[in-house]
């Protein structure tokens, strides 16, 4: 089963679409996401204040930057489970 964590924050309008189309792909696949608040901490704040929402890959550390799709999320998997 693929694992990405989502890095977000509450209000952030482009998060809630990413977690709705990872909701979406959570449905046809498996798929485990975890949503990561980054007003939670300050490292994450200055990280990815400017970039979220950001998928990342715990295993590879690979990261995908907003914005993107599912056609860009499946990709994604794809090159992060080899």
């Amino acid at each position: 089963m693929a694992e990405l964590l989502l890095y977000t924050t509450a209000g952030c309008h482009l998060c809630e679409r990413a977690a709705a189309m990872l909701a979406e792909l959570e449905r046809s696949q498996p798929l485990r996401v975890q949503a990561v608040d980054i007003a939670e901490s300050a490292p994450l704040v200055e990280r990815y204040g400017l970039k979220i929402p950001v998928l990342r890959e715990p295993r590879s550390g690979s990261e995908l930057d907003w914005p993107f799709g599912p056609e860009q999320i499946a990709a994604f998997l794809d090159a992060s489970a080899r």
